[in-house]
């Protein structure tokens, strides 16, 4: 399998040229200026895109694998999906909307674009993160279990049993 190299400096333009047209178009339709964003080419993993707070400061983050790979799908879909949910925040306000409600679809659809929330795509090629995970056991089954569940269950904030003996799970090692 042929390892998917990310994009240039020249297609990240390109990207943030499309961001701020999508921003542009916002503007015009709901007749107000919005603040510039920070677009950062940093996503790893298996999201193409993602809007959020980060470190107090709003910011669209893409994953230069994903456009370089699929790169009419994402700049077609992922961009004004994202730039959506910046737009919905600064209008509706983050915590008063939910993150692919009546609001964002609105405004998908108005970009033009029909309001998917996820995309599918083969990640063969793609750098993704492996997380870890740690095995656990009962009396009748061994069970893998996330780093969150472990530390949870490490700090004492967290006790879980297995369905059919109902026993409480003991941790065994971490998985390789």
């Amino acid at each position: 399998m042929k390892m998917v190299e990310p994009i240039s400096n020249a297609i990240q333009r390109k990207i943030i040229i499309l961001v701020n047209n999508y921003i542009t178009q916002a503007e015009n339709i709901f007749n107000r200026q919005f603040k510039p964003i920070d677009i950062l080419f940093d996503l790893k993993g298996r999201s193409a895109g993602m809007y959020k707070l980060y470190r107090g400061k709003r910011v669209i983050r893409f994953n230069p694998y994903h456009f370089a790979k699929y790169p009419d799908e994402n700049m077609s879909e992922t961009i004004p999906h994202e730039v959506a949910h910046y737009i919905a925040d600064q209008v509706y306000g983050i915590r008063n909307i939910r993150p692919h409600g009546q609001e964002w679809q609105a405004l998908m659809l108005k970009f033009g674009v029909q309001p998917k929330r996820t995309f599918s795509y083969s990640l063969d090629g793609i750098p993704t993160r492996a997380h870890k995970k740690f095995a656990y056991r009962c009396s009748c089954t061994q069970y893998e279990i996330t780093t969150r569940r472990h530390n949870k269950i490490k700090k004492g904030l967290a006790a879980y049993s297995c369905r059919q003996c109902g026993k409480k799970i003991q941790y065994l090692s971490q998985v390789a």
